[in-house]
């Protein structure tokens, strides 16, 4: 198998597992607060303490995948085209 094909089939491979990862679970975990959607902070006793709701995803711990994010915008513009 030549390199060119070698890397266009793991591409097509790479590319169809994250379709189905965002037809399945489009939505994954806050990069910023790691899904727990809060800051955590240490007292002055070094207990563990919640802290700020996270603005980014507005306390839920869940973000919408940027594919899912791409589909939606095809699907609206699409369904707004052929009305």
């Amino acid at each position: 198998m030549t390199p060119v094909l070698l890397a266009s089939a793991l591409f097509l491979l790479v590319t169809l597992g994250y379709i189905g990862l965002c037809a399945g679970s489009p939505f994954g975990d806050c990069r910023k607060c790691r899904g727990t959607g809060h800051a955590v902070k240490t007292d002055r006793k070094g207990r563990m303490k919640r802290g700020k709701d996270c603005r980014r995803c507005k306390a839920t711990g869940q973000r919408i995948r940027v594919g899912r994010h791409l589909y939606n915008v095809a699907a609206r513009l699409h369904r707004d085209g052929t009305r």
